[in-house]
């Protein structure tokens, strides 16, 4: 049996902590992962049925669950599709969705963060408009995004963005790239995904 640790750490950590332990573990071994919120403990559960994996979740107070998965064998499709073969994900600001500024700017990091535990990783990421501010000084996902280059995504910002912004030296991941090639990117793409 493992058990993690995953009290206080936001969306999608638990999650992923969850997939790269059971990667390395032999079938109806059992984990446990410890989490601090009932959206978590959804959200586990979502993982063990799409893997076919057996979950009990037990709460001890309404800041700590375990959350018991057992790997049984399952039959999953993890062959790369085609559709998977070009993704390129078009980023054009520095939040995620609408509401509220601070929240968008958290889930906006945990997405990045999610790519680099993709299976697939995408083929190229794109930074425009807002987007320029995230690979530039002082963005939280920087690490994230050169994790993502080192393993061969290209990431591709917006030369006239942050010309606007202001920020054109304050590049730190990827290359400086202009609206025409944007536009071929996102033609050539087999996926787009807009966050």
């Amino acid at each position: 049996m493992k058990k993690i640790n995953a009290l206080g750490d936001k969306c999608p950590i638990p999650v992923i902590k969850a997939k790269n332990a059971l990667k390395d573990m032999e079938i109806n071994e059992e984990l446990i992962i410890e989490v601090d919120n009932f959206i978590a403990t959804e959200n586990l559960s979502k993982l063990s049925e799409e893997y076919g994996y057996e979950k009990h979740i037990n709460k001890i107070n309404d800041e700590h669950y375990e959350v018991k998965v057992i790997k049984k064998e399952a039959e999953v499709n993890t062959s790369i599709k085609d559709d998977d073969k070009n993704l390129v994900i078009a980023v054009s600001s520095d939040k995620m969705g609408e509401g509220n500024d601070e929240l968008g700017e958290v889930l906006l990091k945990g997405f990045i963060y999610a790519v680099t535990e993709l299976d697939t990783l995408p083929k190229t990421i794109l930074f425009y408009n807002g987007g320029a501010k995230i690979t530039s000084e002082g963005s939280k996902s920087i690490d994230d995004l050169k994790k993502l280059s080192e393993n061969g995504v290209e990431i591709l910002t917006c030369g006239t963005c942050m010309d606007y912004y202001n920020i054109k030296d304050k590049l730190q991941v990827g290359d400086v790239t202009n609206m025409y090639t944007i536009l071929e990117k996102l033609s050539k793409a087999s996926k787009v995904i807009k966050p």
